[in-house]
């Protein structure tokens, strides 16, 4: 047996069809490398070990859960690394893809993790808490849209996938799930260089009420911020105007 902790925001999925539509979202061909982020009592993970022909791994940082995994599960042994995602290396040389019921207290950082490794990652299939997963989906013009928006569909199609009702898990959150795929892009946006990138996109959406002109006023010219574009307020530009203005920047 084992104890959820709530400390590692555990909510373990229990709805089987769930779990297999997680599975099934993620297109897998044969020596794929594939990472599973937080498998815990291992729901999605007996689905996993199943697919043919993949090189499959699981980061996990609760040692009990490991245990039982290794217990439950006797394919499962030497594919876990006891670690903590947000400081473990990259598991695999070589490219990988990335599934899981993320830990909603830590998915924001999980998707930073994720985009330090984009070079490495194609495909990733997530579980978020449902306003998450709306925010990484949104388009500019939503009140959803935001730096987590920005940031990941400026090398990454997003696509929200379904939602999963609270009753799907044990102990049910006080939340809906929503499940998002991530596919890199083929053609990424031309930036001027990803620190500027960052720090444009954090500095505009950190005052999002305002006109852009008050917020970047650090980041341009003092000619360069009449232009129009600093009238509008960071949700109303898109991934593409945020890419072109990176090549303005002081």
């Amino acid at each position: 047996m084992y104890t959820l902790k709530k400390s590692l925001g555990q909510h373990f999925l229990k709805d089987e069809n769930i779990c297999r539509d997680i599975v099934s979202s993620l297109p897998v061909i044969e020596n794929q490398q594939v990472l599973e982020v937080g498998p815990g009592a291992g729901a999605i993970t007996k689905y996993l070990l199943e697919l043919p022909g993949i090189n499959f791994k699981a980061v996990e940082l609760d040692t009990e859960k490991v245990h039982y995994l290794e217990k439950t599960y006797p394919k499962i042994k030497g594919k876990l690394i006891n670690q903590d995602i947000l400081q473990t290396p990259a598991p695999f040389e070589g490219e990988f893809s990335v599934i899981g019921n993320f830990p909603y207290n830590i998915s924001s950082q999980i998707m930073f993790r994720i985009l330090e490794w984009r070079n490495q990652v194609p495909q990733v299939v997530g579980m978020f808490q449902k306003e998450v997963a709306l925010r990484i989906a949104a388009g500019h013009g939503n009140k959803e849209y935001g730096i987590l928006s920005v940031l990941i569909q400026a090398f990454y199609k997003v696509e929200y996938l379904f939602e999963v009702h609270e009753n799907c898990f044990n102990p049910p959150p006080k939340v809906k799930s929503g499940v998002v795929r991530f596919s890199r892009l083929e053609q990424p946006y031309d930036i001027a260089s990803e620190r500027k990138f960052f720090n444009l996109v954090k500095t505009a959406f950190g005052q999002r009420r305002k006109q852009l002109r008050n917020p970047l006023k650090t980041l341009f010219d003092k000619e360069y911020l009449q232009d129009e574009i600093f009238t509008k307020r960071a949700e109303a530009l898109t991934v593409a105007d945020f890419a072109a203005l990176t090549h303005k920047m002081k």
